[in-house]
């Protein structure tokens, strides 16, 4: 079964997030992550590097969707907003209402608004249907963590210049969150 990941990045946070959680989509047998992102408002050829730019053919065909975004003043980026204002069609036709789906973020500070963008990533899912699912807390990493991470998605502190890794407790996060999503996936496919 196939997982989109679909995101949006600038400085690379977000990026390195999406394939952290691919990988744990990948770690269950059965399962398969399909990477994606969507090209800066103004561009409209195919990246040199890195996945593909997102087709609607992407999200009909996603047995489940991972959607990561920069904070944006506690909103999501932009770029990906405009994408999902394009999928109406979809959502006419009911075409992702029942299928999993999580959110994730990076923010340039540690309090930039994190759990609002990723409620605001929810708003869509939720508008076409899906099964929009969190971390729980049963995530020992959610309360050991001093940077990233809530139980409405994996989350990053990436600093100002971009130029904070990854810490440990938010790799496992990324991770873990990518593998509920894919267990849940093919759960609900028996």
């Amino acid at each position: 079964m196939e997982i989109l990941v679909l995101y949006y990045s600038v400085g690379g946070s977000v990026k390195r997030m999406a394939d952290l959680i691919a990988s744990g989509i990948e770690r269950v047998p059965g399962a398969e992550a399909r990477v994606r992102t969507v090209p800066r408002i103004s561009e409209n050829q195919s990246p040199e590097l890195g996945p593909p730019y997102a087709e609607l053919a992407d999200l009909e065909e996603c047995a489940g969707l991972a959607l990561g975004s920069p904070t944006r003043f506690g909103n999501m980026a932009a770029p990906l907003k405009h994408f999902l204002d394009g999928t109406s069609l979809l959502w006419q036709r009911g075409a992702l209402a029942g299928k999993p789906a999580c959110v994730f973020t990076s923010s340039a500070s540690l309090h930039g608004g994190q759990e609002t963008t990723l409620v605001s990533m929810m708003l869509p899912l939720l508008h076409h249907g899906m099964l929009v699912m969190g971390l729980p807390y049963t995530q020992a990493e959610l309360n050991a963590t001093r940077s990233g991470g809530t139980p409405y998605g994996a989350s990053h502190f990436a600093g100002i210049a971009d130029d904070q890794p990854i810490s440990e407790h938010e790799r496992t996060l990324c991770v873990a969150q990518g593998k509920r999503l894919a267990e849940i996936v093919l759960k609900l496919a028996r």
